[in-house]
């Protein structure tokens, strides 16, 4: 019986092929299939891609930090584990030069260093650099242009660290590590690890750290990671990868991978609607064939094994074509691309695969359950009444069984239950409001079909008639229209963001240790040689010591280890304070008042007020009210927190952790900060604009920017690729409902055409249907895009929320034009036919 069971349907599936029966659904698993395969293959190779291209950042793919070194049984773990090693050491520590002296960023670094990344060096202070295979040889040194500049140095001359001396051979133009520290770092220099012993830095009161660089396969790293974490000690040790780290380039690599799992997610939406519909419009279209077997007598299980194993022939089917597909898109999107977006062809992930192939049999099987099951309900009476449907009557399967498999695959591919819940919330709270909405068209629909019959007046009454059947159109259009705005606007909203971090004009030159005399001069001069010198920004040194008369921790030397776990966590180093009323561009108050908006006098004996940064007030646990004390110099300081500011930190822009009043810091003399942006085409011009400032130090972050500007643009190149393939996702599910609604169209069009229905108004009856119901979609779907943006955007991806006005307009409109035209050109070939040919295809 088992045999003849699977025979019988393998040649209904055969036969059915041929005739065209299981196209949609066959089409539908292949969407699914295809465009998860794509979507997740893209996004974990160019994830893949950047992070690699990342880790340049950081030298290499995983950091070990530590105040002291570590067990050499380490390092040898990680060799033993496949990873490659390499070591520096890094101080800060003056050096000495014609009679000038400055402190210094000293690396010290073996010959595996850099292990991602390259070390940039030239031979004029300011020059472009080019890459270098190798690193100083004994006795030499490779400075920073700025030091040429502090210390009247060129290359050949000598230059003193700690005991040692170092003859300059090289300008250092870039080290891959060097980050994004522009206002607090100081100039580097670069010598073999060799000759640290020379110097005797190391010894007692020195604050030495120590780089462990590793690279090698992400499973060998976090297998290392695994054994080498019950041996870290968190007041010593730090490990670091590119993700963790909490810079611009951080962030945005973050941001995209959770933009691409969004869109993948959204992905599987679309296919799951996709599905529903072909597989309920083909339960509907056996019915017939269904009630014929139980009338000839077939066991009820009989027809339920037939039925299921199509389903599972055509999903087998659907999985393979749609994996090669998508497999194929993937690799035709990542070749055309190649020149402008890095991702690499040659590495095979597995888990888009697997999760092709999970999502396309979950959604074959459980959205297809509802249906099955009315199909096989159907009475053998409908042999004699055509009229008869099926029994089943509930939806509560229909919907615990399509809800469940949407959140299963949600959860299942994101492993991230808060973006799960955000998306199917709100396509719950949309599906709720398309209810109530769909009862709101019948009642229309019955006023406004009345009266003398025009189109305007069939295509309502098709809308009141058809109701059940529109409520599910409907819905399906404005669960497609949303999703197709979540990704749109996500989209933009990032891009924007990305390019707001470094427009045109961008200073990449910053200017620190300007005197208040200098000021005029340097910018009359600055003008006359075509530079615009940005705002002067004040500042003072000075050490964060207490907070309410709490001494706050700092570093301590090596000998001191006791001391270390003495009173509550600090800055570790100097803070840059500065002064100012005016609060600066990308920063806004979100707690308290700030100062500036009501300045007091400078004879006010109130205290002094202080706005800190809300990070820094997360980590060290300051609040309103509390009272802040430095040490400027010789002289105490006592403030008193009044405000806490969020700081746009991806502004190429002085940005402060704290922000004093001006009364407060009246007595001490500053100097000054300013940036200026110069073409790289004028780079050769850097010494002739700062030859009359012998003691302004330049700091050039060209290099760093234009790394930035590089992943961001590979990035938002990705982001057009998967907002074009959820938009083709969309189109191919939009379609997929037109052509749901075929069969009783037929029927109504045969009928109309025999009553004497002119062709004309059929075709605007139509066209005009299918208008109403993508207005209607599409103000719902602007409606639950609000909504879903603002979880999204506070919850997820930590941006600022707003109001998206304009798609309010364009949703609607949108839905009109796009759902009138699939509408019609789905129906075209309908309303092309005469009324024998309509007749003749419903026998």
């Amino acid at each position: 019986m088992t045999n003849h069971t699977f025979s019988l349907a393998w040649r209904l599936f055969r036969h059915e092929t041929k005739r065209g029966e299981l196209t949609i659904i066959l089409l539908a698993i292949i969407l699914s299939v295809a465009s998860v395969l794509s979507l997740s293959l893209f996004s974990e190779r160019l994830q893949q891609a950047l992070s690699d291209k990342s880790a340049e950042f950081i030298a290499a793919d995983r950091v070990l930090d530590a105040d002291k070194p570590v067990d050499l049984g380490w390092i040898e773990q990680a060799k033993q584990m496949k990873l490659n090693t390499a070591h520096q050491v890094y101080a800060r520590s003056m050096v000495f030069a014609n009679e000038q002296m400055d402190l210094v960023d000293l690396r010290a670094a073996d010959s595996g260093y850099p292990l991602k990344g390259k070390v940039k060096i030239s031979q004029q202070p300011f020059s472009p650099g080019e890459i270098t295979e190798t690193l100083p040889a004994t006795g030499e040194a490779w400075i920073e242009s700025q030091l040429f500049q502090t210390l009247s140095v060129s290359i050949g001359d000598k230059i003193e660290v700690g005991d040692a001396e170092f003859t300059v051979t090289q300008v250092l133009s870039e080290v891959p590590d060097a980050g994004f520290n522009v206002f607090g770092g100081d100039p580097k220099v670069l010598i073999p690890k060799a000759d640290l012993a020379a110097t005797n830095i190391e010894g007692p009161g020195s604050r030495v750290g120590y780089s462990y660089f590793f690279t090698g396969e992400k499973d060998d790293l976090d297998d290392y990671y695994t054994w080498l974490k019950p041996q870290l000690d968190r007041e010593i040790h730090d490990w670091d990868s590119v993700e963790d780290e909490n810079t611009r380039i951080g962030r945005s690599v973050g941001r995209a991978g959770q933009y691409f799992l969004l869109a993948s997610l959204l992905a599987i939406v679309l296919a799951a609607v996709s599905i529903a519909v072909a597989a309920q419009r083909y339960s509907q279209r056996h019915y017939d064939p269904v009630a014929i077997m139980k009338t000839l007598g077939a066991p009820k299980a009989m027809v339920q094994k037939i039925y299921l194993l199509q389903i599972l022939f055509i999903t087998a089917l659907g999985i393979t074509i749609g994996a090669v597909l998508g497999f194929v898109i993937q690799q035709l999107v990542v070749t055309a691309i190649a020149d402008k977006v890095d991702v690499s062809i040659d590495v095979w992930h597995w888990r888009p695969l697997l999760i092709a192939i999970f999502t396309g049999t979950v959604c074959a099987v459980l959205f297809s359950l509802y249906p099955l099951l009315k199909l096989f309900s159907v009475s053998p009476l409908r042999v004699l009444r055509r009229d008869l449907g099926a029994n089943l009557s509930s939806r509560l399967i229909q919907f615990l069984a399509s809800g469940g498999a949407i959140f299963l695959l949600m959860w299942a591919y994101s492993q991230n239950l808060k973006v799960s819940a955000i998306l199917f919330s709100s396509g719950i709270a949309l599906v709720v409001g398309l209810l109530f909405v769909t009862y709101g068209l019948i009642w229309l629909g019955r006023k406004m079909g009345q009266g003398r019959m025009g189109a305007w007046q069939l295509a309502w009454a098709r809308i009141h008639r058809r109701a059940m059947d529109n409520s599910v159109q409907l819905i399906s259009f404005a669960v497609t229209i949303m999703l197709l705005l979540v990704v749109l606007v996500m989209r933009n909203d990032m891009v924007q963001q990305w390019q707001d971090q470094l427009p045109e004009g961008t200073p990449n030159y910053f200017m620190v240790n300007i005197s208040q005399a200098q000021q005029p001069e340097l910018e009359q001069h600055f003008l006359q040689n075509g530079v615009e010198v940005k705002k002067f920004y004040p500042i003072v040194r000075g050490r964060f010591a207490a907070i309410n008369d709490e001494k706050v921790r700092t570093a301590v030397s090596k000998e001191d280890p006791e001391k270390q776990n003495q009173g509550r966590n600090g800055l570790g180093r100097e803070a840059n304070l500065t002064w100012s009323n005016e609060l600066q561009n990308g920063s806004k108050v979100i707690d308290g008042k700030w100062f500036g908006d009501n300045p007091l006098p400078e004879e006010d004996p109130s205290p002094f007020q202080v706005s800190v940064e809300q990070g820094l007030a997360e980590r060290i646990d300051i609040k309103m009210g509390d009272t802040l004390t430095f040490n400027i110099g010789s002289e105490i300081v006592h403030t008193q927190v009044t405000s806490i500011r969020d700081v746009h930190w991806q502004s190429m822009q002085p940005n402060f952790f704290f922000v004093i009043e001006p009364r407060a810091l009246q007595n001490f003399t500053p100097t000054y900060i300013s940036s200026f942006n110069l073409p790289t085409q004028r780079k050769a011009d850097v010494t002739q604009l700062m030859q009359p400032f012998a003691n302004v130090t330049l700091i050039d972050v060209d290099a760093r920017i234009n790394q930035l500007r590089n992943i961001v643009d590979q990035v938002s190149m990705a982001v057009e690729f998967i907002l074009i393939l959820v938009l083709a996702a969309g189109s191919l599910v939009l379609i997929a409902q037109v052509q749901a609604s075929m069969d009783e169209r037929q029927q109504e069009l045969a009928i109309l055409r025999t009553l004497g229905a002119k062709g004309n108004l059929i075709r605007a009856s139509v066209v005009f249907e299918f208008v109403i119901i993508g207005v209607v979609a599409g103000i719902m779907a602007a409606l639950a895009n609000e909504l879903t943006l603002y979880m999204l955007q506070t919850q997820i991806f930590q941006m600022q929320a707003s109001l998206h006005w304009q798609y309010w307009a364009v949703a609607p409109i949108a839905g009109a034009i796009v759902v009138g035209i699939l509408g019609a050109l789905g129906c075209w070939r309908l309303l092309s036919l005469n009324t024998s040919h309509l007749l003749r295809q419903m026998v």
